[in-house]
């Protein structure tokens, strides 16, 4: 097994570079390395994915590169280089050269949760305070988080335009150097050409990724939509195979984002509109509610204006039904395991094996092989049951099972994902654990699960019904003797989890936090008694809710409070707020509360000075003035703001940049007829 070789600056690096590395990626000690760096005045140069052509790859790639391929770094290419600022809030990366779609849908998924994203890519990273050329970038690598260092070298063409992933924002460089180190971790960037957004959607959270296809999809497509929106998911999609564009705009073979739905109001009967993002920033869909489609004026002014961007970057609404004729699948990342089940509110609990298949021993291939190699197979024993009935009840259990497969070769493309898949079956009585169960076991019993397909894809998962009880797992390839490694995970409220005949013995579950707890439960009976709430069951809600980042100091929501926020949110002018447009507003709420406790000083207000960093670190930067004209307009006399207050603040200059954001042509203003500046003037 060769080694990664060591970086080196005229020095050696000794004990702060462990040789105990794995074939799949070099241990780097960031803080070591950059504090070297600065001490010795250079900048970091990484051998072990270095500046030259190797790391690029070996493949079709290299055809398409230009003839004078460079590589510099951010601060050769703009004056002023930024790694990441707020203000440009997501949505800003465009795909390059690299058939990454997959990847750069999965990455804009993650832009609309910025706790998930600062896992993956640490925010306080610059190219001023303390720069030395090297960053760090964080991936859920087969069962753990694993850093990966890079330098800051790119590729270029001789006009120094990057080639690969780039920023609408021309100094934004977060997006670049996240792929290169991601291309690292996958052997090269000719390892990102093709793959199912999935795969980066595990990297990038460790979370369960659930597929739908939408031809088979179930009539309840939508509450899994409204469902997955609200909660900690990142969702993908997929067209059909082909590599054209079509004359409906949609790109065949290709990677998009989902990054919303909406409910819409259109001429008294409703719409349900879904909005993608195409990973190239721009070629867009040209059906019913594209940005040239007359349907928006089947929807009343205010609506019109908060949803319809004309603008050729990437993203497009179209409707529940197009989306499912000419999309062919849909990929869910969940964060916690409760999207489809009832249980939602409850405490989750997981376990994680790792196991492996060698050939002519625990490689037996698919249950058609029962005679002969089947049993051979890694057995899980599993055993389920509600922690607040206990054993012997007999309501049925939520569970979920993900096999993952391990990489059988540092380099991702060299080695394709082997077809796999689990079967369950139904343990009755006793069995020794230390000896697996034998041939005539599968002989005798039907499995109450097995795969529909043997897939080709990186992670499988399922999610089941099961009855209180003891269970046999057996994950497997598609043919026997097909060597690789894996990791499978169970979550359930409550199990035991163990493989047969391990040393490892017997491994209770770990329980899952789930910020959501109690919350969804509480909003879904809600909204089942109101399907559409006024501004006093608004109320309602709100001053029931824990505020747990604003500690002992609980806010109260007046209902004129409640008046303005469902003025700003009501797009129909309903006067009623749907349990979809509720479940956006919360997650603002829930972001609001973290940065107006971060500025306060436990008083409960903000001042002047407070209020500006609170509002920039949640992504909003206004001019001083306009800051000091918003404390006076929504704080009280002594020019303070409270957090009801700064609520109310924030959701309005959202509210009014995204306004802006649809409206203007050139990035400078905006044209407004009478009755749109009336409707936003008065209502708004």
């Amino acid at each position: 097994m060769s080694l990664w070789p060591p970086f080196r600056c005229g020095w050696k690096l000794g004990p702060r570079y462990s040789r105990r590395a794995s074939p799949q990626l070099p241990q780097q000690d960031f803080e070591a390395l950059l504090a070297e760096c600065l001490r010795n005045g250079c900048l970091f140069e990484d051998t072990s994915f270095p500046a030259t052509l190797s790391s690029i790859g070996s493949g079709s790639l290299l055809e398409k590169l230009p003839p004078r391929l460079q590589w510099k770094r951010p601060p050769e290419l703009h004056s002023n280089p930024q790694f990441y600022f707020a203000k440009t809030k997501r949505l800003d990366l465009c795909q390059g050269m690299v058939g990454d779609c997959w990847f750069l849908a999965a990455l804009q998924a993650l832009t609309l949760h910025q706790d998930i994203l600062s896992r993956v890519v640490p925010l306080n990273q610059s190219f001023t305070e303390k720069y030395a050329g090297i960053f760090r970038f964080w991936f859920w690598h087969y069962g753990k988080w694993v850093p990966v260092v890079i330098d800051d070298r790119l590729p270029v063409n001789e006009a120094g335009q990057l080639l690969f992933v780039s920023s609408t924002y021309k100094n934004l460089f977060w997006g670049a150097l996240l792929e290169k180190a991601y291309a690292k971790l996958s052997g090269s960037y000719e390892d990102l050409q093709s793959g199912q957004v999935s795969e980066a959607l595990v990297d990038f959270t460790g979370g369960v990724t659930m597929t739908i296809n939408l031809a088979e999809a179930h009539g309840n497509l939508w509450d899994i939509l409204t469902k997955a929106t609200y909660n900690r998911t990142l969702i993908g999609c997929q067209t059909h195979s082909g590599e054209k564009i079509l004359e409906n705009g949609l790109v065949e073979g290709h990677a998009y984002t989902v990054t919303g739905i909406r409910k819409v109001t259109c001429k008294h009967r409703p719409e349900y509109l879904i909005k993608l993002r195409n990973p190239w920033g721009q070629v867009e869909w040209k059906g019913d509610w594209s940005d040239s489609s007359s349907k928006w004026e089947l929807l009343s002014p205010k609506e019109k204006i908060l949803l319809l961007r004309k603008d050729n970057d990437g993203e497009f609404w179209m409707t529940l039904q197009d989306f499912k004729t000419h999309f062919v699948l849909l990929v869910i990342c969940k964060l916690t395991p409760g999207l489809l089940s009832q249980e939602a509110a409850q405490k989750w609990t997981y376990t994680m094996r790792e196991g492996r298949w060698e050939k002519r021993s625990t490689a037996g291939g698919q249950r058609q092989l029962l005679q002969g190699t089947f049993w051979k197979n890694p057995q899980f024993l599993l055993s389920v049951w509600r922690p607040e009935e206990g054993r012997r009840s007999l309501r049925p259990c939520s569970v979920l099972v993900s096999l993952l497969q391990k990489p059988r070769h540092r380099c991702r493309k060299r080695k394709p994902h082997l077809a796999i898949g689990f079967y369950l079956y139904r343990v009755n009585k006793y069995h020794d654990d230390q000896r697996r169960l034998p041939p005539e076991f599968f002989q005798r019993n039907t499995p109450l699960s097995q795969p529909d397909r043997f897939l080709k894809e990186k992670e499988v998962s399922q999610e089941l019904c099961l009855e209180p009880g003891t269970y046999l797992i057996v994950p497997c390839t598609s043919e026997a003797n097909q060597k690789s490694e894996f990791i499978l995970r169970v979550f359930s409220r409550k199990h035991i989890f163990y493989e047969i005949g391990s040393n490892s013995g017997v491994v209770f579950s770990k329980e899952i936090e789930d910020q959501n707890e109690g919350q969804d439960e509480f909003f879904t009976k809600f909204f089942e008694k109101y399907p559409e709430i006024n501004a006093v069951q608004l109320q309602s809600i709100l001053n029931q809710m824990t505020w747990s980042h604003l500690g002992s100091r609980q806010p109260f929501f007046s209902l004129e409070a409640c008046q303005g926020i469902l003025a700003l949110l009501d797009l129909n002018a309903s006067g009623t707020m749907s349990i979809q447009e509720f479940r956006d507003l919360w997650k603002q709420l829930k972001l609001y509360q973290k940065v107006f406790h971060k500025q306060d000083n436990g008083s409960g207000y903000l001042n002047w000075e407070q209020l500006r960093a609170a509002m920039k670190e949640a992504g909003i930067v206004l001019s001083d003035d306009v800051c000091q004209l918003m404390l006076v307009r929504y704080g009280c006399p002594r020019l303070q703001m409270g957090f009801v207050s700064f609520v109310h603040l924030m959701l309005r200059v959202e509210n009014m940049e995204d306004v802006f954001q649809n409206l203007t042509q050139d990035g400078k203003g905006i044209y407004l007829q009478k009755p749109e500046w009336m409707m936003m003037a008065l209502y708004s």
